[in-house]
């Protein structure tokens, strides 16, 4: 019979090799176990989270908060579930993690990236800024400061530290949709427009970041980006809202100034706002 921090490596192992539904059934398995035990209930959550099983995951981690572990970093980790939840023990159970394990980047970065959400951006800066000092090169860390400066409204703070994070995971395309939208704010035109054409091509799943991208590809005046962006989201899984892409579609026939007014009043602004205050 296995012992929980046995179980744990071998349900985590599962979990690096996308392996979530086994990983959630030796889980399961070792809860019936031991129904108290923390760790195993965290890790249930983490698992039934990224099978779409939200109210299994979401009673998992209300269960393993109950269970009052110690571990600072199961404390993060927990009350960033919550938090996706918008659970109000959430915030208790965040701040406990930042003053248990205060030295450790993981409990800074997730009540600083909860904080920053929340409007609070003084103390966000606070927390987020002690993560980036304890593990500089965190591209995580970096990419939740650009968050939290945009947030906060300082959007040339947050262009940089966009940045910086991109520049330590080039392939984070979540961040990238974000600079380039920042960077439209910021009335960086082309270097926007670049950045959101290649957040586009490499997500082409997400249908927002096609017409967000073929909207600023028109405004940049470059035509062919702007029609490949508008086909790949009309077959992306995660469909637009079918009047979004027509107005899009109807404002880039019309050209340059029409597609940049659309993405500059409504549609840049709206998405942005929604994607920074996504939970981490």
């Amino acid at each position: 019979m296995m012992d929980v921090e046995e179980t744990l490596k071998h349900a985590l192992q599962l979990g690096e090799e996308q392996r979530f539904e086994e990983m959630a059934e030796m889980l399961a398995g070792a809860l019936q176990k031991d129904p108290d035990e923390p760790y195993i209930l965290g890790w249930l959550a983490v698992a039934e989270r990224e099978l779409g099983n939200d109210g299994a995951a979401y009673e998992y981690f209300k269960r393993c908060v109950a269970a009052e572990p110690l571990d600072p970093q199961l404390l993060a980790l927990a009350g960033s579930g919550l938090a996706a939840f918008d659970d109000p023990d959430a915030e208790t159970t965040l701040r406990n993690a930042a003053l248990m394990g205060p030295e450790l980047a993981i409990t800074r970065l997730q009540y600083g990236a909860y904080l920053a959400r929340e409007g609070m951006f003084v103390e966000a800066l606070e927390h987020l800024e002690a993560a980036a000092q304890i593990e500089p090169d965190d591209p995580v860390v970096h990419g939740e400061l650009g968050i939290a400066h945009a947030l906060k409204g300082d959007l040339e703070a947050g262009a940089r530290s966009m940045e910086r994070a991109l520049a330590l995971a080039e392939d984070d395309s979540w961040t990238r949709v974000l600079h380039g939208l920042v960077l439209y704010e910021l009335k960086r035109t082309e270097e926007s427009a670049e950045e959101l054409i290649r957040a586009a091509i490499e997500r082409p799943q997400d249908a927002e970041s096609q017409v967000v991208a073929a909207l600023a590809a028109a405004a940049a005046g470059w035509d062919d980006a702007a029609q490949d962006a508008l086909a790949r989201a009309e077959f992306a899984e995660e469909g637009a809202d079918p009047e979004l892409l027509h107005e899009a579609e109807e404002r880039i026939a019309l050209g340059a100034d029409p597609s940049a007014a659309l993405l500059r009043e409504t549609v840049g602004p709206s998405i942005l706002h929604d994607r920074l205050t996504h939970p981490l």
